[in-house]
């Protein structure tokens, strides 16, 4: 079992940064893709990014490229998001998800991720 532990997230005012962070434990080995999504209150959990653990290929959402980069780190299970040029249409709670098994449903429905994070709340104030 994966287990996800996040860390990071705040508040901060338009144009600052961020760095989400989300440590995973357990057996970690069969993990075929880890991801960020939010969710702000009345509205869908939405994909931000994602990363394929095989070869590193990364995917964004439209509202954050260029401003987010997702990445991982190896030797310590750890997923990071760095959010950069934040906006206030940025606020919401932050959730890590990891996929153990590949599929072929978009990297953005969150159906396929079978261990998700705790979440931890991003504020960002205009």
């Amino acid at each position: 079992q994966v287990r996800p532990v996040q860390s990071g997230g705040g508040s901060v005012q338009a144009g600052g940064s961020l760095t989400l962070s989300c440590t995973t434990s357990g057996y970690t080995h069969s993990t075929y893709s880890m991801g960020w999504f939010r969710q702000a209150p009345g509205k869908e959990r939405e994909g931000v990014a994602v990363i394929y653990t095989a070869d590193n290929r990364v995917l964004y959402a439209d509202s954050v490229k260029g401003r987010f980069t997702i990445s991982r780190n190896n030797a310590n299970n750890t997923l990071y998001l760095q959010m950069n040029s934040l906006k206030p249409e940025d606020t919401a709670m932050y959730y890590c998800a990891v996929a153990t098994i590949s599929s072929i449903q978009r990297w953005t429905n969150p159906g396929i991720y079978n261990y998700w994070g705790q979440g931890t709340q991003v504020t960002v104030s205009s």
